[in-house]
């Protein structure tokens, strides 16, 4: 949605909780939660130094994006995927912090816990957001929506010390709508009979799947507001944007969204990449990055009780074109040693040559775990009873106590540099 100064004046003023009131929560049963600034909220709280500074985590030189910054930061014009040279042109004096995911995963899962707390009905979206249908713990627990919701930030805030935004509405969109709208640190609540007059003063990029291209050929049209896109007849919008995207939009513009909160869903797919300092062409190098890359992705899986058939590599050059080149395997794997043959063998077989900016790992056609079918070249004592045993080495002394030895070599060079060409590369072939 457009930043703040798109919405009508009064717009948040009218549904925001302030001093313990809110409007009628009635017939509200859905919850939107969002974390506030949360990686970065994260770091601040185990450095309260930080608390005035402008505070951006994604790294420490500028390859990769922002992944957070905190409320400082944005005034001076600074955004999540922000490529991280950009961040640092407009905020100079800015803190810039890498990643701690490992922090942010506990986090997440206390702040998940207090929701379970309330309800079973809890749809995470991603670590710091979620979605409750609390209709079930209102009769339970004898309170309102809009009470519930204040609990939840109290206690995100009392246990984690972290802020929280939270939407109450009667549909999951205008309940995560409202909690954009209520950042950072409030709660909106938008009664039932009054989604029309919520939603139609908005600009048309507030409704979800508009895009900056189709916001512009919406405007282009004469559509600038939700209310413009629920008034015109739906046979000029399928002509303007095509069926699916003109019933979408016409239905949420309406009210109208059904969707119910589904708990955790399944993961799809596992997996991690890496982001270069330096371009390299060394393929050696890159093959020490997918044995680590993949040890990580087949961690998380075993730690899941997951198994993939679908082994896939990303690859992105240094002029940015990227692309993916998979295998699926006879027998689903959770394996860091099958997960890296297949990845090296996809880099050296059908991966073209050139300077590598980023490579990652990931695995597919996910299934719970199950009888394992050995392999004809595995040892009786083979790579499933290694990774086994330093699966309880990392559980009994922490994740860093273990790993393969062919990563204890030297790193990749961190320069801020593309790696001088080789003398003699080998050149050709098409990427696609």
């Amino acid at each position: 949605m457009g930043r703040s100064g798109d919405l009508p004046r009064g717009l948040v003023e009218r549904y925001k909780a302030v001093d313990g009131v809110w409007p009628d929560d009635a017939d509200c049963p859905i919850l939107h939660v969002d974390m506030d600034a949360f990686y970065a909220s994260v770091e601040i709280r185990d450095r309260p130094e930080l608390v005035d500074r402008p505070v951006i985590v994604g790294g420490t030189s500028n390859r990769g994006v922002v992944s957070a910054a905190n409320y400082v930061a944005r005034r001076y014009g600074v955004r999540s995927a922000m490529p991280i040279a950009r961040a640092r042109r407009l905020c100079p004096n800015g803190v810039y912090l890498p990643p701690s995911f490992d922090k942010y995963q506990r986090t997440s899962q206390g702040v998940m816990e207090i929701f379970a707390e309330i309800t079973p009905l809890v749809e995470p979206l991603s670590l710091d957001e979620a979605f409750l249908d609390v209709g079930g713990a209102l009769r339970r627990l004898g309170v309102s929506p809009g009470e519930i919701g204040q609990r939840i930030r109290q206690q995100v805030h009392a246990r984690h010390q972290i802020t929280c935004s939270v939407g109450v509405a009667a549909t999951k969109f205008v309940a995560k709508l409202a909690s954009g709208m209520a950042k950072p640190d409030g709660m909106i609540v938008v009664p039932a009979g009054d989604v029309l007059a919520f939603l139609h003063p908005l600009p048309v990029s507030a409704l979800w799947g508009v895009g900056a291209k189709s916001a512009e050929r919406l405007r282009d049209a004469g559509l600038e507001r939700v209310a413009d896109i629920a008034a015109s007849p739906l046979p000029r919008l399928r002509r303007l944007i095509g069926n699916a995207a003109a019933d979408h939009l016409h239905a949420l513009a309406t009210g109208q969204d059904d969707r119910a909160v589904v708990p955790r869903t399944p993961d799809r797919s596992i997996g991690a990449e890496e982001t270069f300092e330096v371009d390299h062409f060394d393929r050696e190098l890159i093959r020490r990055e997918l044995l680590r890359l993949s040890d990580k992705t087949a961690i998380t899986l075993r730690r899941k009780g997951l198994r993939g058939r679908t082994v896939s590599i990303k690859v992105r050059f240094s002029d940015f074109t990227t692309i993916t080149r998979s295998r699926t395997l006879p027998v689903a794997t959770d394996g860091t040693q099958e997960i890296y043959r297949t990845a090296t063998a996809l880099l050296d077989e059908q991966t073209p040559p050139g300077a590598i900016r980023l490579i990652g790992v990931r695995v597919e056609q996910l299934g719970d775990d199950e009888q394992v079918q050995l392999t004809l070249d595995e040892p009786e004592q083979g790579w499933r009873e290694a990774d086994a045993a330093a699966d309880q080495a990392r559980a009994k002394f922490g994740r860093g106590v273990i790993g393969p030895a062919s990563l204890l070599g030297p790193a990749a060079r961190r320069s801020g540099f593309t790696e001088p060409k080789p003398a003699r590369p080998a050149e050709g072939g098409t990427r696609a």
